[in-house]
Formats: structure tokens, C-alpha cells, sequence
């Protein structure tokens, strides 16, 4: 499907954005090699409804609200898996006859939109959201979770290991972080999905996806790729440690891990991330 205006265009007609703005923007997207759109939003310049009004308006399709508010069969959330759902931002809204009504958060790019309707020998009709209606409806009808905001800096542990897990968070804690656990891949998945710590801290071998495999799911997320992960381990190969950085891994913590090593390397991803260390509770 072909754009009939300009993005920035349609926002300088809404009086959402100036000219000015809007050239500069684009000079400083094509700079960072980044989506003007998503550029837009994560600079606070526009919200997420008004970028996916504005998408809505370009593609000339439909612009829906609070999906998360409706009930969806798991007839119909079974046609995407999860980890499909969460790569490209797709949620199945309703299927009618060979019609399937998909949000989609970037009309942009319908590829992958177009490949599940042709498995399962539908149409896709799709409609616009945001990223924050899309989180928020994949998480409660996915997940079976509401999205949390963490309260001060949010350290994720995950880490098979109670033991570990238990020594970890009480290490942190004392340090005035707070502290999530995560007993395998899958529980750290949805963790980080539904609670966006600031700082994941990942062993490398753990049930449900391992550590290598983790890191892959998150950082093929748009709004979860930054978060710092360190990965923690006490059977890393020479050939792990030379794929880590590779990976996207922030850094990596030999086991057993000194309490002033782990504060250290937390303290020094969260100003990475971007958390305040006076915000701790």
C-alpha cells in the first residue's frame, strides 16, 4: 500500500508540528539512521496516538484506541504466535471470513502482515495503533498482564537458580534498587515485556529460552532493544565471550559475583539506560 502525503506533511496540516521542525527532524532521523516517525516519539515531539492517527491518515486505513479493552478468542491470538506478535507489533482483532483485521503499529512495512494471512489463506484488512495500545493488549490478552511503569531504578534478575536469584536481590536491594526475578527465559520474557526494568541481568543457561537466546527475542523489539542486558555465568566458553558484544550484551559478570562488582556494573548500565540514581526506592 502507497503513502498519499507525507508523514510530516499530514503533521504540519494537524498543527502538531511546524515546518521548521519537521525539516530538522527528518535531517537529524536520516542522521541517526532512524524512523522519522518512531524518531518523533521517542523525542516527545508527538505522542503515540498522534503518530498513529497521522499513519492511519497516510495509508488511508483505520485509526483504533484501547484495543486492550476488548475480549479476543484464543482461536484468533493463536493465528500469531507471541514472539511474531511482539517483532512486528502485530495484534489479530477480528477475523471475518477470509478477512483478518490486524492492528499493525507500522503500515509502513506489511510483509510479514501479509505472510500469516496467506498461511492461513486470509486477507488482511489492517488498522493503526500505537505502540503503547499495542503493548498494552498483547501483554493483558497474551500474557495475561497489565503493563506496570517499574517505580524508581528496576533491576530484572533471571537466573534459574533460587539460590543465586535470592542473593542477587538482596545485594541489589540493599543498594536501594528494586528488584524483579525471573526463574527462567520465558518468565524473564514476559518480565521485561509487561515491567521494562531498566537493567536486565540474564544467566547464560536457563529453561524456556537460555541467555543468547533472550537477548535475540529483546533486541528485535523496538522499544526494549536499548535496555542494558549483562549476562552472568560461571560456564562461558572462549567462543561465548567473543559472541556476547556481538549479540548486543551491555556486559558479562563471571560467577561468583563480588556484591561491590554487581553494584558497579548496575550503576554503570542505569545511567546507560537513562535511569536516574537518585530515583531508587
Amino acid at each position: 500500500m502507497t503513502a498519499k502525503k507525507l508523514l510530516g506533511e499530514i503533521l504540519v496540516n494537524k498543527g502538531i508540528l511546524s515546518p521548521v521542525t519537521v525539516e530538522r527532524m527528518i535531517a537529524l532521523a536520516n542522521r541517526e539512521q532512524k524512523r522519522f516517525g518512531w524518531f518523533l516519539e521517542d523525542k516527545g515531539l508527538i505522542t503515540g496516538h498522534e503518530l498513529s492517527a497521522a499513519l492511519a491518515e497516510q495509508f488511508n486505513m483505520k485509526h483504533l484506541t484501547s484495543i486492550e479493552q476488548y475480549s479476543y478468542p484464543k482461536e484468533l491470538l493463536s493465528l500469531i504466535t507471541p514472539e511474531t506478535a511482539l517483532e512486528f507489533n502485530l495484534f489479530p482483532l477480528r477475523q471475518e471470513g477470509s478477512n483478518l483485521l490486524l492492528a499493525v503499529t507500522d503500515p509502513t512495512d506489511m510483509r510479514m502482515a501479509h505472510t500469516i494471512a496467506k498461511n492461513q489463506g486470509m486477507t488482511v484488512v489492517p488498522a493503526v495503533v500505537s505502540r503503547e495500545a499495542f503493548f498494552a493488549a498483547f501483554c493483558k490478552h497474551y500474557l495475561g498482564r497489565q503493563i506496570q511503569k517499574p517505580k524508581g531504578e528496576t533491576v530484572l534478575i533471571a537466573d534459574d537458580d533460587k539460590l543465586t536469584r535470592e542473593m542477587l536481590k538482596e545485594i541489589l536491594v540493599s543498594n536501594g534498587f528494586r528488584v524483579l526475578l525471573a526463574a527462567d527465559g520465558m518468565e524473564a520474557y514476559k518480565e521485561i515485556v509487561a515491567s521494562r526494568p531498566q537493567v536486565v541481568l540474564t544467566d547464560k543457561e536457563m529453561p524456556n529460552f537460555d541467555g543468547f537466546q533472550f537477548i535475540k527475542l529483546v533486541k528485535a523489539i523496538h522499544d526494549l532493544k536499548s535496555i542494558p542486558i549483562i549476562l552472568i555465568s560461571d560456564k562461558t566458553t572462549d567462543d561465548d565471550e567473543a559472541r556476547l558484544f556481538e549479540l548486543g550484551f551491555f556486559d558479562f559478570m563471571s560467577k561468583p559475583i563480588k556484591a561491590v562488582t554487581l553494584v558497579s556494573r548496575v550503576k554503570r548500565a542505569m545511567s546507560v539506560s537513562g535511569a536516574s540514581v537518585e530515583s531508587a526506592a
